[in-house]
């Protein structure tokens, strides 16, 4: 069978680690509103040529799948121009607040789009939304324990936020319209999953919020 050279103990030990390279250059080509793209030439190794790399300067972003008690999960619509699509998301942002704490900020995004505060954190999964052409790292976070933004306290959405439709639905729906292809947003697609996989542990291996993020550029 294919894979079965390897003991489950090797497959349980892959990880994804830090590989410096030696850099040549590295130059800004392009400054937008919200990133940057740069140009990078670098080494993969000692003595072959230089290879260069255009990609997006992105500060990350942090997204969260609110769930309540009756293990419902919060999806979100929203308006994305670049794909001409109204996506059914969940509550996320950017990183774009200094020194700001990761779940912090994911808190902040959780109250702004979906007038919601959780008091149980969780992450559920981290991972690179395009690595070949951007640097941007995203969390996704668990959040439980739900319960309403006071009305006087709630964020006023503007631009494409003020189109922000809510929805609840259970986490086997969200699932079966991620297989059937209804669901794009990649944070929406791997969070339902990932909270789908962890419900079936009775959420048992669920890493803290505080847990340590080393992919994320600003903690290399």
């Amino acid at each position: 069978m294919p894979g079965s050279s390897e003991t489950p103990h090797a497959a349980r030990q892959v990880s994804d680690a830090p590989s410096p390279r030696r850099l040549l250059s590295s130059r800004t080509v392009y400054e937008g509103r919200i990133w940057d793209v740069v140009s990078d030439s670098f080494q993969l190794s000692d003595g072959t040529g230089p290879l260069v790399r255009d990609y997006i300067a992105h500060p990350g972003a942090v997204a969260v799948l609110p769930m309540n008690d009756a293990g419902e999960v919060l999806l979100i619509k929203q308006y994305r121009h670049p794909v001409g699509m109204d996506l059914w998301e969940i509550p996320a942002g950017l990183l774009d607040v200094e020194g700001e704490d990761f779940v912090v900020g994911a808190a902040r995004e959780l109250a702004e789009e979906a007038d919601l505060i959780a008091g149980e954190w969780n992450v559920l999964a981290d991972f690179f939304n395009s690595p070949g052409s951007s640097s941007e790292a995203i969390r996704i976070y668990l959040a439980r324990d739900l319960s309403d933004v006071p009305g006087h306290e709630r964020h006023v959405r503007t631009d494409e936020e003020a189109e922000i439709e809510l929805h609840w639905m259970p986490l086997g729906t969200a699932v079966a319209a991620v297989l059937a292809g209804r669901l794009h947003n990649p944070s929406a697609v791997v969070g339902i999953l990932a909270a789908a996989a962890a419900r079936a542990e009775n959420f048992r291996g669920l890493r803290p919020a505080d847990a340590p993020w080393p992919a994320h550029p600003s903690q290399r």
